[in-house]
């Protein structure tokens, strides 16, 4: 008789651990390659969404970069994903990465939490500076501007073609980048900031192999780059934590998000971001990249969503958020994902 019910208790102790597992619904989320400042910044928004809400479970998944975590989204190898506006805009209008790819989609992405801004530009070897005055001394020069699939040098390489910079692409690895750049072999190679505050590690751990100086933009070039709808911002070198051989650091930035889908409902969408909110003050002082969101949460998910409204619909969860804050646009009403 004990056996029988020392059986029946492991059946139902079975069956309680199987349904709670059953609940728990996993998350593999895409991010940039380990090293970038994306991968970084998921790892600690994981762990803040692995403890706070526990019937989810978040697994940060680095791919060679943030597009290819949008393109597996959407074909359905990812339930979460790093996207940026530049990246919307060109799956919305068939061009450049995303040409051709509409008809390879399973599902749409949607914009669901902006997360922060990245904010790019140029480095020289600082013993050449000298001969650089401006963006377009770059022109037939080899020049690391990023990895190929990466939203930096999308971004980026949109600026020079938007100055009529016809550069020497170079393929670099990232460990390397900072020896090539002090050896010759590139003249060039592109800087970044997240959320104004940081940078990514690659590049500080290229500052170690070489001393190079930021190439700001001449005030004609900064002119023709407004013009053609850039924002430009100038930041002080401290945010690299070197001398950077410059007073100030003139970067183009572009907004980035940690998006999920249709398949979380808005409720837990919802919930993720007041999570998020409850906790950024954390955030920020595990990865300063988060210091907008600290500031400003909801004003910087307004701002976000202007940035991508006319390429991807607003996940309900995140219009019902943005609502109670005050910061929802009611012409947006008719973007909302259904």
């Amino acid at each position: 008789m004990l056996r029988m019910l020392m059986v029946l208790l492991a059946c139902c102790f079975s069956t309680w651990g199987g349904l709670a597992s059953a609940q728990v619904k996993e998350i593999p989320w895409g991010t940039s390659a380990v090293g970038s400042s994306g991968h970084r910044a998921l790892v600690a928004l994981a762990d803040v969404i692995n403890r706070e809400m526990p019937n989810y479970r978040v697994t940060v998944q680095p791919t060679p970069g943030a597009i290819v975590s949008v393109k597996g989204y959407a074909t359905g190898q990812f339930e979460g994903y790093y996207g940026a506006d530049i990246a919307f805009y060109e799956l919305a209008n068939d061009t450049a990465r995303f040409k051709g790819f509409k008809s390879s989609m399973k599902r749409q992405p949607v914009q669901s939490f902006w997360t922060f801004t990245v904010e790019v530009g140029t480095a020289v070897n600082a013993r050449h500076r000298a001969k650089f005055k401006g963006w377009a001394d770059l022109t037939g020069k080899p020049i690391f501007t990023g990895p190929l699939p990466w939203d930096v040098r999308a971004h980026l390489e949109r600026a020079y073609t938007a100055l009529g910079i016809k550069h020497q692409y170079r393929q670099v690895d990232l460990s390397a980048a900072g020896s090539m750049l002090q050896s010759g072999s590139i003249d060039g190679f592109i800087i970044y900031s997240n959320g104004e505050s940081n940078t990514a590690p690659w590049i500080t751990e290229a500052s170690l192999a070489v001393d190079w100086a930021a190439l700001n933009p001449s005030a004609a070039e900064i002119a023709t780059l407004k013009k053609a709808g850039f924002s430009v911002i100038e930041l002080s070198p401290s945010v690299f934590k070197k001398d950077v051989h410059a007073e100030k650091v003139v970067l183009l930035p572009f907004y980035y998000g940690f998006h999920v889908g249709l398949e979380i409902p808005e409720a837990d969408v919802y919930r993720m971001l007041t999570v998020i909110e409850k906790n950024v003050a954390q955030l920020a002082k595990v990865d300063a990249a988060y210091a907008q969101l600290a500031k400003n949460m909801p004003a910087f998910q307004r701002n976000g969503v202007a940035s991508s409204i006319d390429f991807v619909p607003v996940h309900p969860g995140l219009a019902r958020y943005m609502r109670e804050k005050g910061v929802w646009d009611a012409k947006w009403d008719a973007r909302i994902a259904k």
